[in-house]
C-alpha cells in the first residue's frame, strides 16, 4: 500500500512543473498559460530508503524493489469551480478519489510567468482553492442532511448517527472552516465515506525562487504559519531545481544539490512530509530474492500488513517472525538475530512497527 495525492493549486503556480520533475517525466504539459494539464496526469514513483539497500546488502538479495507511491497532477482550479466554472466540475471529481491534497502555492515573483489573479499572494491563493472545495463539500451535505433529518425524525438509528456527524460538519462549512477541522477521531471512518474534499489532509509546498530554495522566502514564512495555525503542514522546494535534478545522473545529483545548500531533493522532503500527514510507515521483507518495502498505516496489525503482500497471508496468517531493523543491522541478518535472541514471534495483535522486517507464517 502506497498513498496517493492530488497535486492542486491555481493555474501557473508550478504544479504541472513539480509533477514533471517528482515523477521525471514529461507527461504533464508545462506551460504558461491555464488548463494546460487537461486530464489527470498519474506518475508513480519509488519512495527512497537507505535501509532497504542496507537490507540488500546484508540478504544478499538479487532484487531491491522499493514501496511506490502515486502523484496525480489535477488541471488548475480557478474562481468558481464548485459552480463549475472553468475545469470545476472535473477538479472536483479528479480530487475525490485522492488520500491526500499537495497545494503547490506559487511563492516566486517573475514577470514572465503569469498568474491568475495578477498578483503573487499565496494565502489568498490557498483561500481562493479552500473556499471553492468548502462550496463543493456543503452544496454536497446540505442535501443529504435534509434526507437525513426527515428519517431521522421517524426514529431510524443509521439516519440519526448521520445527522449527528453531518451537523456540526455544515456548521464549520458555512463558518468557513474546512470539514476536517469537525470531524472528531472516533468518526474519522464514518465521515471518510462522506467523500468530502475539505476533509482530506493537507500538506502545503511553496514553490520558491533558486535563490530561497534552501531558506524559503518571505511568502513561504507566511504560508508556514497558517500551516501551523490549521495542524497542517508545508514543505519548501524550488520546482525549477527539482526539474534540474531530475535529469541528472543519480551519481550527481548529491554534489549538485550541496552546491546549492541542499541535503536532499524536494521529492524526498515531500515523500516525508506526506508519509507523517497521513500517518504511513513501512516494514521490510528481506530474503535471497528480494529485499522489498511495504507501506502500511501507523498501528496496522499483523495479519493486515500481511494482506499487503498478498490477501492469503491474512486469511491464513498464523505469526510472524520479527526483527527490529537496528537489531537486523547490527546482527548481521536474521540468523545472528535469532541467534543473539532479537527475533520475536508475533500473533494477531500485534501492530507492526517502522522499519520491522518480517517473516510471515501462514496456511491457505
Amino acid at each position: 500500500m502506497g498513498f496517493n495525492c492530488g497535486i492542486v493549486g491555481l493555474p501557473n503556480v508550478g504544479k504541472s512543473t513539480l509533477f514533471n520533475a517528482l515523477t521525471a517525466t514529461a507527461s504533464a504539459q508545462a506551460a504558461n498559460y491555464p488548463f494546460c494539464t487537461i486530464e489527470p496526469n498519474v506518475g508513480r514513483v519509488a519512495v527512497p530508503d537507505p535501509r532497504l539497500e542496507a537490507l540488500t546488502k546484508i540478504g544478499k538479495s538479487q532484487k531491491t524493489v522499493p514501496t511506490s507511491l502515486e502523484f496525480v497532477d489535477i488541471a488548475g482550479l480557478v474562481r468558481g469551480a464548485s459552480k463549475g466554472e472553468g475545469l470545476g466540475n472535473q477538479f472536483l471529481a479528479n480530487i475525490r478519489e485522492v488520500d491526500a491534497i499537495i497545494h503547490v502555492l506559487r511563492c516566486f515573483e517573475d514577470t514572465d510567468v503569469a498568474h491568475v489573479e495578477g498578483s503573487v499572494d499565496p494565502i489568498r491563493d490557498a483561500e481562493t482553492v479552500e473556499t471553492e472545495l468548502m462550496l463543493a463539500d456543503l452544496e454536497s451535505l446540505e442535501k443529504r442532511l435534509i434526507a437525513a433529518q426527515k428519517k431521522a425524525r421517524g426514529g431510524d438509528k443509521e439516519s440519526i448517527a448521520q445527522v449527528a456527524l453531518m451537523e456540526p460538519i455544515v456548521a464549520a462549512l458555512t463558518a468557513g472552516r474546512p470539514a476536517r477541522t469537525a470531524i472528531p477521531p472516533e468518526q474519522a471512518e464514518a465521515a471518510r465515506r462522506l467523500q468530502l474534499l475539505t476533509s482530506k489532509p493537507v500538506l502545503y509546498v511553496c514553490n520558491v525562487e533558486e535563490a530561497a530554495a534552501a531558506t524559503g522566502n518571505a511568502y513561504s514564512a507566511r504560508v508556514a504559519e497558517r500551516a501551523r495555525a490549521e495542524g497542517a503542514r508545508h514543505v519548501i522546494v524550488s520546482a525549477a531545481i527539482e526539474a534540474e535534478v531530475s535529469q541528472l545522473p543519480e551519481e550527481d545529483r548529491r554534489e549538485f544539490l550541496e552546491g546549492l545548500g541542499l541535503e536532499d531533493s524536494g521529492l524526498d522532503r515531500v515523500i516525508r512530509a506526506g508519509y507523517g500527514l497521513l500517518g504511513l510507515i513501512t516494514y521490510f521483507t528481506c530474503g535471497p530474492k528480494e529485499a522489498r518495502a511495504w507501506t502500511i498505516v501507523n498501528g496496522t496489525k499483523a495479519p493486515q500488513a500481511a494482506a499487503v503482500i498478498h490477501k492469503d497471508f491474512e486469511r491464513g496468517f498464523i505469526a510472524c517472525e520479527t526483527i527490529a531493523y537496528d537489531d537486523y543491522v547490527a546482527c548481521k541478518g536474521d540468523v545472528g538475530a535469532k541467534e543473539a535472541g532479537k527475533m520475536r514471534v508475533e500473533g494477531k495483535d500485534y501492530a507492526v512497527k517502522d522499519g520491522d522486517v518480517l517473516l510471515f507464517r501462514f496456511n491457505v
